[in-house]
């Protein structure tokens, strides 16, 4: 067990020295290090800015009931059933007559648990839609539970679209957390102004295009909307295309308007869709149409082909990036409301750092004295894996570019405490088998070999638990996990590889002495 093979001694000391060197940019500023990487530091270190979003999921609602209003029409028509007068009534309720030789029919395909139009959810027992039924007409509208579908949908949908925003902005190590069925928790540490932010994520960024119409009495209905300056204009709320087609974003200048643009391009489904929607309305009016105000609306000339096009309006060359961000990251199915906002300032961060930092010092130096004066040498060289672990640890979350929090810093003072108990375990053992055993060296391999069931359970346990915490936890808690699982993996290390070639340095060096320990 004490046995190390001269690649093996290399080996280890090339890993230990290399991890050591990268922990060592986080200490010493200079340009000469060869890895330029750092710990990134939590909101409660950093300081920052919290954010506690709320979505607005009615017009996700109105959006499902279109959606399900067109899949309702097309699977009467499939299914041969006679109806009539099939429409959307205050934005929530489909209805629709069937005559009475079908009335049967149309029931049981609403009703039962197999329904291709009205999903079942086993875990709720219940349909995606209440029905209501007076004769012959159907009403329709979405179930307690149906919502709660469409709202965690909706939920999931908006994360991701924050998420992709902040990362468009280059925001260092955010946390984006869900909250109950309707709210997301967005961390941004190092974020003291964070306007812009708050600017990005306030807009919907919901991109439709949809003719201008005349006609109020439209199945879909319509509905007045407002250009910038104030003009008014009645557009259908059918919805030729939307923003998910889009492909990408950019801002220009037009040489020729010599205005500030976003150009766009669709993807292959949303160019069919738009050629065939301009192909058959030309001469009618599309208006394009951000977050319920009308940009543009320009006559259809010819059939647009190409798949691409272009939004004007009064951009600066900063709005228009924004918009192209926007467009580029996606809409958000839902708007966010800002109900709870926090800035935590650097001064406090500091002053928890400084608190962590002194609680290690203080731990770290009464850690010392014990081992130095319970094992004499083989206390030093507890002490010095000691010192090596910490370096390991602080490496390896460097390489990673990991986040530090305050708990994480727990979590590096607890690594500590378990770093010390296994080479107590360690030298406990040894002096019993030193005991029964004349030869030093074969007394400190037993030693080392009958030790490692017991640290290895421990240790073991305890990375299980970092485990759980990491996947069911959140936010600080996640970043305690982090540090005690990487902190055992570098503590097994330490211990049985560090501690263990120091120690069969020098007992192969002293081991004519009487007493080693």
């Amino acid at each position: 067990m004490l046995y190390f093979s001269k690649l093996k001694i290399i080996l280890v000391i090339i890993f230990t020295l290399l991890l050591s060197y990268l922990s060592l940019s986080n200490f010493i500023k200079s340009d000469d290090f060869l890895f330029q990487r750092n710990l990134n530091l939590g909101l409660d270190l950093q300081g920052g800015s919290y954010l506690l979003l709320e979505i607005d999921n009615e017009p996700v609602i109105i959006q499902e009931v279109q959606t399900k209003f067109l899949q309702i029409k097309k699977f009467l028509k499939d299914k041969k059933i006679n109806f009539k007068n099939i429409g959307i009534l205050n934005d929530k309720d489909i209805t629709f007559e069937i005559y009475t030789e079908d009335l049967d029919k149309t029931k049981k395909l609403f009703d039962d648990k197999d329904s291709e139009i009205n999903p079942y959810y086993p875990q709720y027992k219940s349909h995606q839609f209440e029905i209501n039924i007076e004769q012959n007409i159907f009403t329709l509208n979405f179930s307690k539970y149906g919502l709660i579908q469409i709202k965690g949908s909706s939920q999931n949908q908006a994360i991701e679209i924050v998420r992709r925003r902040i990362d468009e902005i280059g925001t260092n190590e955010p946390n984006i957390l869900k909250r109950g069925n309707d709210r997301i928790l967005v961390e941004l540490p190092g974020l003291n102004n964070p306007d812009r932010i708050k600017s990005l994520l306030g807009k919907t960024a919901n991109l439709t295009f949809r003719f201008v119409s005349q006609n109020e009495t439209e199945s879909f209905g319509t509905e007045k909307l407002f250009f910038e300056n104030g003009t008014e204009a009645i557009v259908s709320k059918r919805i030729v295309l939307s923003g998910d087609n889009l492909t990408d974003a950019k801002p220009r200048m037009d040489n020729q308007s010599n205005e500030t643009v976003v150009t766009f391009n669709l993807d292959r489904v949303g160019a069919k869709k738009f050629a065939k929607a301009t192909s058959s309305n030309v001469g009618k009016k599309l208006a394009i149409i951000l977050d319920g105000k009308i940009i543009s609306a320009p006559n259809i000339i010819e059939p647009i082909i190409g798949g691409s096009g272009q939004i004007t309006g009064n951009f600066t060359f900063q709005s228009a990036t924004d918009l192209a961000l926007l467009l580029r990251s996606g809409a958000l199915p839902a708007p966010l409301n800002i109900i709870e906002e926090r800035t935590v300032g650097p001064d406090l961060g500091q002053d928890s750092i400084n608190a962590g930092i002194i609680s290690l010092i203080i731990g770290f130096v009464l850690v010392i004295f014990f081992m130095l004066f319970k094992y004499k040498v083989f206390g030093l060289i507890a002490n010095i894996t000691l010192i090596f672990n910490l370096l390991l640890l602080i490496g390896i979350l460097t390489l990673f570019e990991a986040t530090l929090t305050l708990p994480g810093i727990a979590g590096i003072i607890l690594t500590v405490g378990m770093a010390v108990d296994a080479n107590v375990l360690i030298f406990e053992r040894i002096k019993e088998e030193v005991k029964n055993e004349k030869n030093q060296i074969l007394a400190f391999d037993s030693g080392y070999t009958k030790s490692r069931t017991t640290i290895l359970d421990a240790n073991v346990t305890t990375l299980i638990a970092a485990i759980i915490l990491f996947i069911l936890g959140s936010g600080p808690i996640k970043g305690f996990s982090i540090t005690l699982g990487v902190g055992i993996l570098t503590t097994l290390f330490s211990v049985y590889f560090i501690a263990r070639l120091l120690t069969s340095l020098y007992v192969i060096k002293n081991k004519f002495k009487e007493k080693l320990i």
